[in-house]
């Protein structure tokens, strides 16, 4: 598989407008998310205390972690709200013929947010 190849995860109605869905794609846990226009797709670990995302609130762009509350853009996997200081993986998707695709791209998982000391 080249590193630009989109893999297959699931229809688009397997996501409804406004949920989260996790899916495990070549190995990882991935958490596709429905805004009421777009899909987006993040890992499914929050990056304060790694638990897992599913199952948190989605309000537009944000999702809420269920364990703690912190917050990430879903865009951009930018932690939004405290105790995430540090962002997470965020994956290139597309939609084709209602099918939901991603690219699994290697590179850093996390990077801080902000108002975040660099270390």
């Amino acid at each position: 598989m080249s590193p630009d190849s989109f893999i297959y995860v699931a229809d688009v109605a397997a996501v409804p407008p406004g949920t989260t869905t996790a899916f495990r794609v070549s190995g990882r846990d991935i958490l596709i998310c429905h805004t009421r226009e777009e899909f987006f797709a993040v890992e499914n670990q929050c990056s304060h205390a790694l638990a897992k995302l599913e199952g948190g609130k989605l309000r537009a762009y944000r999702l809420i972690c269920p364990l703690h509350g912190a917050a990430f853009d879903i865009r951009d996997g930018t932690a939004m709200g405290k105790p995430a200081v540090l962002s997470i993986r965020t994956y290139p998707l597309r939609v084709i013929d209602d099918r939901i695709e991603i690219r699994i791209e290697q590179g850093p998982a996390q990077k801080p947010g902000p108002g975040a000391a660099e270390v």
